[in-house]
């Protein structure tokens, strides 16, 4: 699992070992990942930086058996187009898209053998949003790359119908570091009123929560997922339904 150290991945990596799961915790912040992987048991860390090749291949080459693959790593960034620099755009694609199709590719040779066993095919699930199936305000970028994840998950579903289940989870706001951080940086003199706004955008009246997500997650990997594959599966409160 990739940007598995914190927020939704460290969430992911605790109901996916609840689940007997044996889990590698990859992660650019390898101390963090280290310290996960020790606190929870059945599971190893590994450094991974999804932006650069080497360490995919490195971290591929490493793992040689991988039958679920969870793609989360991602940044945001606030602003519309016109706030919106170059260097903004294409450090966001390089992680949030380009990570994927990194990290994808280079897995698909592990991920295709578990179908050779016949009783079972591998499982990749990209960590969307919202952000890539409707507009969100000061959200250009952000928009543009989970609507890229969200396309290249149908895409690979199709190309891989009967020995690859591909499908990706759309969160809304959820209470993370994610968040966290992004408050702090924009909105640090008025965060509880902005934290009021997030809340509210979703009709159930809350964040969510990350062992929600997880557990979304945890389904989608699991056998009793066998016939769902190229699937948007919302987790939003309510958001898009409204």
């Amino acid at each position: 699992m990739t940007g598995a150290a914190s927020g939704i991945g460290e969430a992911t990596v605790k109901e996916l070992v609840r689940a007997g799961a044996v889990v590698w915790v990859a992660d650019i912040n390898h101390a963090a990942a280290e310290e996960l992987a020790r606190s929870v048991g059945s599971s190893q860390a590994i450094h991974l930086d999804v932006t650069l090749q080497e360490s995919v291949s490195a971290a591929a080459a490493r793992i040689q058996r991988l039958d679920v693959l969870v793609n989360n790593a991602g940044v945001g960034h606030v602003g519309n187009i016109e706030a919106t620099e170059p260097e903004d755009f294409d450090r966001l694609f390089s992680v949030n898209a380009r990570g994927v199709y990194l990290v994808t590719r280079a897995f698909l040779p592990q991920l295709l053998a578990v179908a050779a066993g016949g009783e079972r095919v591998g499982a990749i699930v990209n960590i969307g949003s919202v952000a890539g199936e409707v507009g969100v305000k000061q959200r250009f970028a952000y928009c543009a790359t989970k609507g890229a994840v969200l396309a290249m998950t149908r895409q690979l579903a199709v190309d891989y119908p009967k020995t690859l289940r591909v499908n990706a989870v759309c969160p809304g706001t959820v209470d993370t570091p994610f968040v966290e951080g992004y408050l702090e940086r924009f909105h640090k003199h008025n965060k509880e009123e902005v934290r009021a706004e997030l809340r509210a955008r979703q009709p159930m009246g809350r964040l969510g929560r990350p062992d929600e997500i997880a557990s979304m997650v945890r389904y989608l990997a699991s056998d009793e997922a066998a016939f769902i594959t190229g699937a948007w599966l919302a987790i939003d409160g309510g958001l898009t339904a409204a």
